[in-house]
C-alpha cells in the first residue's frame, strides 16, 4: 500500500466518540474490526495506533504500523472512517516519521517537562521553584485571582497557591506542548493534510486539578493548538492491564467537572489513557462527557494474543510466563503497576486452565461487564517488548497467531465488544 492510499483512508474524527485499538504485533485489526461490527455503533475507531516508545520496544516502524492496520481493516471488510493515532510524541523527529505515513491524530506527551514533585512542595519550596520559572510563564498574572464557574456547579478558585503550583508543575510542559503543536501544524499544513491534536498530561503521580486542567487547556487553545482531546490524570488508580481502582461514583463527579471545562473552553473530548480493561468506569466516562470521549487501549490486544498461545501452544505460553517473570522487575519501571512476582503463583504449580486464568483472566470466570483483578496480567503486559523482540519467543508468538487467525479474531472481538458495550451503555 502506498503512502497516498494510506492518507486517503485515515481521517480526522473531530468530536465524535472514539476508541483507539493499539496493536503491538500487527495482526490484531481483523479482531478489532469484528468488535466494532458487533458493538461499536456510534463510536469511531482508530486502528493504526502506537506510541514511539512501543515502536522502539517492538522494533516496528510507523510505516509498518500503518500498513498492518489498514491492510487488516481492508481484509476484514471495514468501510467506515478510520483515525490514526501517533501516540506519545515528544520530539519533532517523532512528528516527522508519523506524519509522513499518514497519521492524523497526534498525541503530544510533554511529561518529561512536568515537575512530578510539585504537589508535595511546602510553601517555601513552592515559591523558590516558582521564582526559578517565573519568566517562562507569562500567563501567570492573567489567571491570578479569577473564579471560574462551571456548569457542573463547581467553582475553580485560581488563587495564588493554585496558580503557582500549576506554573511549577506544568509551566515548562505547556511551553513544550505549544512548541510541538506548532510543529505538527506546520508539517501537516505544508503537506496539505488535515490533522488534530490530543494533549496527554496523565502520566503523573497526582491527579490533575481543575485549576491545572483549565490553565493547561486555555493556554494551548490561546496558543492556536488544534486541540481535539485532552487526557488529564483522573482520580483513583488507572494501572495497566486491570480494571479501575477507586470509587466510581466519586470519579463520575470529577469527570463531570473536567467535562464542564472541556465544554467551556473547547469543546474538546476527554481522553482516557491506560484505558484497557477499565470497564467499571466506561459508562461513567460516557455519561459525564455526554459521549464526547476518547479511549486509548494498547496492551490488552497483546494479552489476547497470548490467550491464543495459551490455548494452542501451552508449552510456549509457559515459557513466556517464565520469561515475563524474569523480566518484570526491570520492564515495569516505566509503568504504573502494583503487581509483584510474589503475588502470583509460578507456572509449575498450575495446570493449563489455571495458567490462563491466573495470567490472563478468562471472561468466562467473571460476569459480563466486570473487569480484571489478576496481577498476572500486569506481569505479562509490562514485558511485551522483551518477549516480542526475543529471537525465539517473538517469532514463535507470531507463528501461533498466523496459524490460528480465527481464534485471535474471536477472542479480540469478544474482549473489545465488552469494552464498547460498556461505553455505549453510558451514551444511552
Amino acid at each position: 500500500m502506498t503512502s497516498e492510499k494510506q492518507e486517503d483512508r485515515c481521517v480526522t474524527l473531530g468530536l465524535a466518540p472514539s476508541f483507539g485499538f493499539g496493536d503491538r504485533i500487527g495482526l490484531a485489526t481483523p479482531g478489532h474490526v469484528e468488535a466494532m461490527k458487533r458493538a461499536g455503533a456510534g463510536i469511531e475507531p482508530i486502528f493504526p495506533q502506537q506510541s514511539i516508545r512501543e515502536m522502539t520496544r517492538t522494533r516496528r516502524t510507523a510505516n509498518q504500523v500503518m500498513d498492518d492496520a489498514l491492510a487488516g481493516a481492508r481484509a476484514a471488510g471495514w468501510t467506515g472512517r478510520i483515525g490514526a493515532d501517533a501516540d506519545h510524541l515528544k520530539t519533532s523527529a517523532d512528528v516527522d516519521v508519523t506524519a509522513a505515513v499518514g497519521f492524523t491524530f497526534f498525541t503530544i506527551d510533554p511529561s518529561d517537562d512536568v515537575d512530578q514533585q510539585a504537589d508535595d512542595y511546602d510553601e517555601v519550596t513552592l515559591r523558590e521553584k516558582f521564582a526559578g520559572i517565573r519568566q517562562a510563564v507569562a500567563w501567570y498574572a492573567g489567571y491570578l485571582g479569577r473564579t471560574i464557574e462551571l456548569t457542573s456547579g463547581k467553582k475553580i478558585e485560581l488563587d495564588e497557591q493554585a496558580c503557582m503550583r500549576a506554573a511549577v508543575k506544568y509551566g515548562p510542559a505547556i511551553n513544550k506542548a505549544l512548541e510541538l503543536g506548532d510543529y505538527i501544524r506546520s508539517v501537516n499544513e505544508a503537506a496539505g493534510r488535515d490533522y488534530e491534536i490530543e494533549l496527554s498530561v496523565d502520566e503523573t503521580d497526582q491527579p490533575t486539578t481543575l485549576a491545572e486542567h483549565y490553565i493547561i487547556a486555555d493556554q494551548c487553545l490561546q496558543g492556536g493548538m488544534k486541540l481535539v482531546s485532552l487526557a488529564p490524570r483522573f482520580i483513583g488508580e488507572l494501572e495497566k492491564g486491570v480494571d479501575y481502582k477507586g470509587d466510581v461514583t466519586a470519579l463520575e463527579v470529577s469527570l463531570r467537572d473536567h467535562a464542564a471545562i472541556a465544554q467551556l473552553l473547547g469543546p474538546y473530548k476527554l481522553s482516557l489513557h491506560s484505558g484497557s480493561d477499565k470497564l467499571s468506569m466506561y459508562a461513567a466516562l460516557a455519561r459525564a462527557t455526554g459521549g464526547r470521549f476518547h479511549v486509548k487501549t494498547a496492551g490488552t490486544s497483546y494479552l489476547e494474543a497470548l490467550r491464543v498461545v495459551a490455548r494452542h501452544d501451552e508449552p510456549l505460553f509457559r515459557r513466556i510466563v517464565q520469561f515475563g517473570r524474569s523480566r518484570y522487575d526491570t520492564d515495569k519501571a516505566t509503568y504504573h503497576v502494583s503487581a509483584t512476582n510474589e503475588a502470583v503463583p509460578a507456572d509449575s504449580s498450575l495446570d493449563g486452565d489455571q495458567l490462563e486464568q491466573v495470567y490472563l483472566e478468562r471472561w468466562a470466570d467473571v460476569p459480563r461487564g466486570v473487569g480484571f483483578t489478576e496481577p498476572g496480567r500486569q506481569i505479562l503486559h509490562c514485558t511485551f517488548g522483551s518477549t516480542l523482540t526475543d529471537p525465539e519467543l517473538g517469532p514463535a508468538v507470531r507463528a501461533v497467531l498466523e496459524a490460528h487467525p480465527d481464534t485471535y479474531t474471536e477472542v479480540l472481538a469478544d474482549h473489545f465488544a465488552r469494552h464498547l458495550d460498556a461505553l455505549r451503555a453510558g451514551m444511552q
